[in-house]
């Protein structure tokens, strides 16, 4: 039987359906990044003899993009799998239903005896696939269609259409801290003491002792103000509510990601790009300055494999403390770039693969980690992180969201004062490194 299209749009099935269509979805991504592999080393042929061709360039964009849409299928099938066994747990299904799906789970993502009630803790390991919706600013009312009118129809059973905003999971990388006053501090261990070699009865002269420093994260707040009217919340057979918070939850997260990485510090978190970055090593270089690796050529990789090389500097520039636990954080058209890229022994540097129920995408055995806030590759950018992430960066958190309902002091309205304060920045500046594209 034919194999579907790694683009095409799997047919309605019933739910025991869902394990051969995941695993379906694994094995047409699979052999689509084959392709890709494949199409590229005729490009890079093409390119040695007479010039890049075109058409075999265009395929090799085509298939890029196939590997991406390929991530987005095979998520897709998880989180229904992941579903449907969260939808037997809590409604309380048959006991031959939750354990099929129990078991069906539970072999997708590599874990056996499945427990539904550890959903939470599995749905970390799977990566981010709860994309939200952007936040508007206006004023909802019935007589309005896109400001909530939609909502009071005879009959509104279609599904919801969603668009998808990207963002970068930093989150997930960082060391988050949960605080109870508006700033977090903490010592800074980076002097050296000293010694001295000395004969028995020689002279024993004092010698230096380390010193200390501090770090401060002060707290910032974020907020959103919607408006709506009460006879909205009275008709709308949406969860008005719930559907304002979901927005404006997505906002803040989208807001606090893109300080983690480019916010100036000025009542906002200060992100990892603002510091300050110089070529010199570890052992020379100031502390509160970060590395980065050149890769000789502005705006690119360079030639041959450069690419590789310069990336094998950069992880190798990192302590072996720090790799333990180090990702790439770049955005996903750099990510593409890479996949581009080969060693001396003509091998990808990009391996792809299903662990553990997460799909992980990985350069020399690293993880990689899209951030779509991450700046594009251009003169002197600094597109590609390395390092360990947790130890470079603190998020602190002070304060949830917390929503005050006003219905009070605008009759015939709601008002909802949505807020969260947060703080962010970088303490280790040996932990992290960047490639500079210059």
């Amino acid at each position: 039987m034919a194999q579907p299209h790694a683009l095409a749009r799997a047919p309605e099935t019933k739910d025991d359906n869902l394990t051969a269509e995941v695993k379906a979805a694994v094995d047409t991504l699979g052999r689509t990044f084959e392709e890709f592999k494949s199409q590229n080393d005729a490009r890079l042929k093409q390119a040695e003899k007479k010039g890049e061709d075109a058409v075999t360039k265009d395929q090799v964009e085509k298939l890029n993009k196939a590997i991406d849409d390929g991530q987005a299928e095979l998520k897709k099938r998880l989180d229904e799998m992941e579903a449907k066994a969260n939808r037997i747990a809590l409604s309380g299904g048959d006991a031959a239903s939750e354990v099929k799906a129990a078991r069906d789970f539970g072999e997708l993502i590599g874990v056996k005896d499945f427990d539904p009630a550890r959903l939470t803790e599995y749905k970390s390991d799977l990566g981010g696939y709860l994309r939200r919706n952007e936040f508007k600013a206006t004023t909802m009312q019935v007589a309005s269609d896109p400001s909530g009118g939609y909502w009071v129809t005879p009959d509104v059973s279609g599904r919801m259409v969603k668009k998808i905003y990207e963002s970068t999971p930093m989150r997930q990388l960082a060391n988050v801290v949960a605080i109870g006053t508006d700033a977090l501090e903490g010592p800074i261990d980076n002097g050296d003491g000293d010694a001295a070699w000395v004969g028995e009865t020689g002279t024993r002269g004092q010698t230096d002792t380390g010193q200390l420093g501090m770090w401060r994260i002060p707290v910032n707040e974020l907020y959103a103000y919607p408006k709506v009217t009460q006879k909205l919340l009275e008709d709308s057979k949406i969860d008005v509510e719930a559907w304002i918070s979901d927005k404006s939850n997505g906002k803040f997260a989208r807001k606090e990601n893109a300080a983690y990485i480019n916010g100036d510090g000025n009542q906002k978190p200060k992100g990892l790009l603002q510091y300050s970055f110089a070529t010199t090593a570890d052992e020379t270089r100031a502390w509160g300055v970060f590395q980065a690796i050149a890769t000789g050529t502005s705006g690119g990789f360079g030639t041959g494999t450069n690419g590789s090389d310069k990336l094998l500097d950069l992880i190798f520039e990192l302590k072996s403390g720090y790799r333990q636990n180090a990702n790439f954080l770049m955005a996903r058209r750099t990510v593409g770039a890479v996949r581009k890229l080969k060693d001396g022994q003509g091998n990808y540097l990009v391996d792809l693969r299903l662990r553990d129920g997460a799909l992980v995408e990985s350069i020399f055995g690293f993880p990689v980690a899209d951030g779509e806030d991450m700046p594009a590759i251009g003169a002197d950018s600094l597109s590609v992180l390395f390092g360990d992430f947790a130890e470079a960066y603190i998020i602190v958190d002070r304060l949830g969201t917390s929503v005050v309902r006003d219905n009070i002091t605008q009759p015939g309205f709601v008002k909802y004062h949505m807020r969260r304060r947060v703080g962010g920045g970088a303490v280790n500046f040996e932990a992290l490194k960047a490639l500079k594209f210059g």
